[in-house]
């Protein structure tokens, strides 16, 4: 099940950054809108499986999809871009946006959620 979500999670994120290929030294939007969206599925998906964590489903949308869709690594080289560029400001704010958003993200979404379908 991760396996097959990661292929759906790795192909649409590689479809975006090849529609939309990032610069270096710039906001890397594909990248930040990724991990946005992936932090709030995670915040539904959360709520939705609690206490199936370890099931199909969650090990699928969770572990699998959004695994992939999502990436660290590629947000750290982004960074690092943007200081081998001196945009030490810009990758400041990146890390500081990427870290706040997603978490704002997984709190809206999880508040929403338990809001209009209760587990």
């Amino acid at each position: 099940m991760v396996f097959c979500g990661g292929v759906l999670g790795a192909l649409a994120r590689a479809g975006l950054v090849e529609a939309w290929p990032p610069r270096a030294g710039h906001w890397p939007w594909v990248t930040f809108a990724v991990n946005i969206a992936g932090a709030a599925l995670i915040g539904w998906l959360a709520g939705h499986y609690r206490g199936q964590m370890r099931g199909p489903g969650y090990r699928f949308w969770g572990s699998g999809l959004c695994g992939a869709l999502t990436t660290f690594s590629t947000m750290q080289l982004e960074l690092f871009d943007m200081l081998d560029e001196h945009r030490i400001g810009l990758a400041l704010a990146y890390a500081a946006a990427s870290i706040a958003a997603g978490l704002a993200a997984v709190a809206v979404v999880s508040a929403l959620r338990r809001r209009w379908a209760p587990a």
